[in-house]
C-alpha cells in the first residue's frame, strides 16, 4: 500500500481531523490564551507599546513571541502598625504640654482600580522584593500616624468618633512651630475638614489625608485604619481612677442595694407579721362565728327532734284514735252484726214458735205446757205475786169472776210463752241465739185489764 492510498483513506482523514480538534487546537488556543487566578491581576505588553490589563478570575490574551506579561496581586495588604510619639496637649495657659502615646493598630492597602494605578503599582511596588514592600509601607504608614498623633489631644485619640473642627484647629496651631505655623494652618484646615466630613476615627482620617499622596505614588490605597491600642500613663491612670471610681459605686451601689435589701425584708417581716395577726384575728372571729353556727345547729336540730317527736306523737295518736276508730267501729259493727244475728234468731224462733204452734195445735202446746209445768209452775207463782191484779167491775157480762180469770189466764200465757223460748224452745232442735246469747227477756206481764164500767 503506497502513500497516496494512505493518504486518501477515510479513516485515515476522521483520524486526522479528530486530532486537529481534540490536541492542535487546544494546544494553539492554550498558547494564546492564559488563565488570570482570582485576586491577581495580568498586565500583558505587546511588542507595539500597547498595555492590556485582566483582572481575574478570567482569561488573557498573549501571543509568544508578541507580547510580554506579568501578575501582581490584587488581594488586600495588611500593615501592623506599633507608634509611639507625643500629643498636641496644652495646659491652661496654652504652653504645650504634650502626652506619651502609644498606639498599636493595623492598617489595610491595596492596588488601586484604575489601570494607571495598576501599572505605577507593578511597577513602583511589586518590581521590590517582598520585605521591601512591607518595610516601605510600614515606614509610609508610621510616620503618617505619628504625623496624625501630633496634630491630635489625648482626649480625641481615646474618642470614638471625630473631635470638633475647631479643637482640631486649637490643637494644631498649638502643637506646630512659631516658624512653620503659617504653612501648618493649611494643611491642619484642609485636615480638620475632612474630619468633619468623614464621619470616622480622627486618627484613621488623618493618617489616610497624610499618606494618600505617596501611596498614590506607589499605585496603592489606604482602605482602613483598625486602632487596636491605644496606650498612655494618663490613661492607665484615669482608667486606674475611673476603675476605682466604679469599685466606689459599685460599693455604695451595693451598700444602697444592702440597705434596699434590708428594708425590703423589715418591711417584708412587718406585713407577715401583720399578716399573721390579722389571720389570728380571723381565726378567732371565725372561731366564734363556727361556735355561734354549731349552737344554731344545735338549737335547730333540738327544736327539729322535739317537732319530730311532736309528729311522731301527733302520728302515733293519729294512728291510735285510727286504731281506736277503726275497733270502734269493728266493735260496733261486730255487735250490730250480734244484735242482728240475735234479733234474726228471735224472729226466727218466735216465728218457729208461731210455726209449731200452728202446725202441732193446741194439743202439742198443752202438752208443753205439762211437760214443763215443774219449771214454769215457780215462775208464774212469782208473776202472780208481782201481778197487782185488780178487777173493778161496773156490770156487764161475766163479773168480775170472769174479768179476774181472764186476767190471771193472761199471765200465765205469758209466762209459759216465754218459759217456752227461754228453756230450749218449743221445737226439738231449735235453740236461741246461741250459749253466748243472752236471756229473752220475758215480756212483760199484764198488770190487769182495762177498767170497764
Amino acid at each position: 500500500m503506497d502513500l497516496h492510498t494512505i493518504i486518501t483513506n477515510p479513516f485515515f482523514i476522521i483520524a486526522a481531523v479528530l486530532l486537529g480538534v481534540f490536541v492542535v487546537v487546544p494546544t494553539i488556543v492554550a498558547a494564546f490564551l492564559r488563565d488570570v487566578e482570582a485576586g491577581t491581576i495580568r498586565i500583558v505588553s505587546w511588542i507595539t507599546g500597547g498595555t492590556m490589563i485582566y483582572r481575574g478570575p478570567g482569561k488573557s490574551k498573549e501571543i509568544p513571541l508578541l507580547t510580554t506579561g506579568t501578575t501582581i496581586s490584587s488581594k488586600i495588604i495588611n500593615v501592623d502598625l506599633d507608634i509611639t510619639d507625643q500629643t498636641a496637649d496644652v495646659d491652661e495657659h496654652g504652653r504645650p504640654q504634650p502626652i506619651k502615646i502609644r498606639v498599636l493598630a493595623s492598617a489595610i492597602v491595596s492596588v488601586g482600580d484604575s489601570d494607571v494605578m495598576v501599572r505605577t503599582a507593578a511597577n513602583r511596588f511589586f518590581a521590590k522584593p517582598e520585605s521591601d514592600q512591607m518595610s516601605a509601607l510600614t515606614d509610609l504608614l508610621s510616620s503618617s500616624g505619628r504625623r496624625a498623633i501630633n496634630l491630635l489631644t489625648h482626649d480625641q485619640l481615646f474618642s470614638a468618633k471625630a473631635a470638633p473642627t475647631r479643637a482640631l484647629l486649637e490643637s494644631t496651631t498649638a502643637s506646630a512651630p512659631t516658624t512653620a505655623l503659617v504653612s501648618a494652618k493649611p494643611a491642619a484646615l484642609a485636615l480638620a475638614t475632612a474630619v468633619q466630613e468623614d464621619d470616622d476615627d480622627p486618627l484613621a482620617v488623618i493618617i489616610r489625608k497624610a499618606c494618600s499622596r505617596e501611596l498614590t505614588d506607589l499605585g496603592l490605597i489606604f482602605n482602613s485604619l483598625n486602632i487596636k491600642v491605644v496606650q498612655s500613663e494618663v490613661a492607665e491612670a484615669r482608667r486606674r481612677m475611673s476603675a476605682a471610681e466604679a469599685q466606689a459605686n459599685a460599693d455604695i451601689v451595693s451598700a444602697q442595694q444592702g440597705r434596699r435589701a434590708k428594708e425590703a425584708q423589715l418591711e417584708a417581716e412587718r406585713a407577715i407579721s401583720d399578716k399573721q395577726r390579722e389571720l389570728e384575728q380571723t381565726k378567732a372571729s371565725n372561731a366564734a362565728l363556727v361556735a355561734q353556727a354549731e349552737a344554731k345547729r344545735q338549737q335547730a336540730q333540738g327544736v327539729q327532734r322535739e317537732a319530730e317527736l311532736d309528729a311522731t306523737q301527733i302520728a302515733q295518736a293519729k294512728a291510735d284514735a285510727e286504731r281506736v276508730q277503726i275497733e270502734a267501729v269493728a266493735a260496733a259493727e261486730a255487735e250490730a252484726i250480734r244484735i242482728r244475728r240475735i234479733a234474726d234468731a228471735q224472729a226466727e224462733a218466735i216465728q218457729k214458735v208461731n210455726d209449731a204452734i200452728k202446725a202441732g195445735g193446741e194439743a202439742y202446746f198443752r202438752y208443753r205446757q205439762i211437760e214443763m209445768l215443774p219449771q214454769i209452775a215457780p215462775a208464774i207463782a212469782d208473776a202472780l205475786s208481782a201481778a197487782k191484779l185488780v178487777t173493778i167491775s161496773g156490770g156487764g157480762d161475766g163479773g168480775a169472776p170472769q174479768v179476774a180469770t181472764a186476767n190471771i189466764a193472761s199471765v200465765i200465757q205469758t209466762v209459759l210463752a216465754a218459759q217456752l223460748v227461754t228453756r230450749g224452745g218449743i221445737l226439738d232442735g231449735v235453740t236461741p241465739a246461741g250459749n253466748n246469747a243472752p236471756p229473752v227477756t220475758a215480756p212483760p206481764v199484764p198488770t190487769g185489764q182495762p177498767i170497764r164500767r
